[in-house]
């Protein structure tokens, strides 16, 4: 249920960001948004930005000569080769162009996530209304795919999520995600006495499979897959790369790991993997069949594989930062240059908070798109109660920093004063 503070900000909301926003095919009136091409009504839940509209249909991963498009073709092409089918051809399809606007059904509700699962929330995601949303993961067209037929897949996309902005994260990322069915032939192999061999039992869940699953049907297929995405590593980071495995939970899949990788003196996660739950694929009309399924962030990916230090540079026009990765054999490993230094210019901004209402990633979207990709980093740096006031303030510093020129500080100031004055109306905020 809306609080009464709650309401008006929507609204308010509604009119900055729906009334005369438009760019190509993405476009904002009040009452309805066009996202590649299709209308969608707005409501309640309604909390896209100007600057993520923007980001739309870009496709950063299918454009040539793009970091983005050379990591994506350098795993693809390692999934072919890994995989074959009997005449030779690659076992998985690739599939780089769906909408990326999806069901909260197909976000959701199909991969077994609770109703009130945090990632459900609407802090957490870009909801298009209550009934759609820019898709958070690739995973949203998984049980799409399987209904249609298919048992090994890869999806790839832009993803979108609210999240805290520093040099490694941003509202719109790109995820592969993979997805592998076999049958008791596909598993086991075949032998004259298949009837002996099974995918299924009525056993207990325990840590290590689900209470349907046969122990020896995961174990084989945990080896496939485990085996499968360290030979990926190895391929892209070197044989002689430290991984190891750690134990993981999502709601899709069980058991779920988490790859790491050395890198220096630091482990670092590669990706997230696991045993898709049968109930998913009950659920998907394959329920005679076992799989597994991974996904990863292209950007994470690239960031380790060229040493690209802050995850804006995916976004850049500049041609020094482009030419870079102008080759043909997207297996070529440059270590990325920078252009040059431009100097940060860090502003603070504290304000007292509203009694009820505020959410931190409102004011994160709203830093975003008022001062769009020159601001690196907004981190909170301070927060206390006033016990006389019965007020808690926030104090944020906000790191601006163009990536292709230094910024002027009166420019800075201009962005700065409008932040302050946008947050002060939009979001009931007491600016100090």
């Amino acid at each position: 249920m809306l609080s009464n503070l709650r309401r008006p900000l929507l609204r308010r909301l509604h009119t900055l960001y729906y009334r005369s926003y438009s760019t190509a095919s993405n476009k904002a009136s009040e009452g309805k948004i066009t996202i590649a091409g299709k209308d969608y009504k707005v409501d309640h839940m309604t909390n896209v930005s100007p600057q993520i509209l923007s980001r739309i249909g870009q496709n950063l991963h299918l454009l040539k000569y793009h970091p983005l498009n050379h990591m994506q073709t350098m795993i693809v092409k390692y999934l072919y080769n890994r995989y074959i089918t009997a005449r030779g051809n690659p076992l998985f399809s690739l599939h780089n162009q769906f909408h990326p606007v999806v069901t909260t059904q197909a976000n959701f509700d199909s991969l077994l996530i609770p109703k009130d699962h945090i990632s459900r929330r609407k802090s957490d995601n870009y909801y298009v209304n209550e009934n759609y949303l820019l898709r958070a993961h690739t995973s949203a067209h998984q049980c799409e795919m399987i209904k249609m037929g298919f048992d090994n897949f890869l999806v790839v996309g832009d993803v979108y999520r609210r999240d805290e902005i520093d040099s490694s994260h941003y509202p719109v990322f790109h995820q592969m995600e993979a997805v592998r069915l076999c049958d008791v032939k596909e598993v086991f192999g075949i032998h004259q006495d298949m009837q002996e061999f099974t995918l299924f039992e009525n056993g207990e869940r325990t840590d290590r499979r689900q209470g349907v699953h046969k122990q020896e049907a995961v174990d084989i297929l945990e080896r496939d897959l485990k085996g499968c995405l360290e030979g990926l590593a190895a391929t892209l980071f070197g044989k002689d790369v430290e991984m190891k495995w750690v134990d993981a939970y999502f709601p899709f899949t069980h058991p779920s790991w988490e790859l790491e990788i050395k890198i220096g003196d630091e482990w670092i996660e590669l990706l997230g993997c696991g045993i898709i739950e049968q109930e998913i694929l009950v659920n998907c009309s394959s329920g005679h069949k076992v799989g597994w399924a991974f996904g990863l962030g292209l950007e994470r990916w690239a960031m380790k594989f060229y040493e690209i230090p802050d995850i804006r540079v995916f976004w850049s026009k500049d041609s020094g930062i482009l030419s870079q990765f102008h080759y043909d054999d997207p297996s070529t490993r440059i270590k990325f240059k920078r252009i040059s230094q431009y100097p940060q210019c860090p502003n603070d901004i504290s304000f007292w908070l509203p009694t009820e209402g505020y959410d931190s990633a409102d004011f994160y979207d709203l830093v975003r798109s008022i001062g769009g990709n020159i601001v690196e980093q907004v981190k909170l740096i301070d927060s206390f109660f006033h016990p006389k006031k019965k007020l808690t303030s926030h104090c944020y510093r906000i790191i601006y920093r163009h990536m292709e020129r230094t910024l002027s500080q009166e420019e800075v100031n201009t962005i700065h004063k409008a932040i302050e004055n946008e947050a002060s109306k939009m979001l009931n905020v007491v600016i100090r």
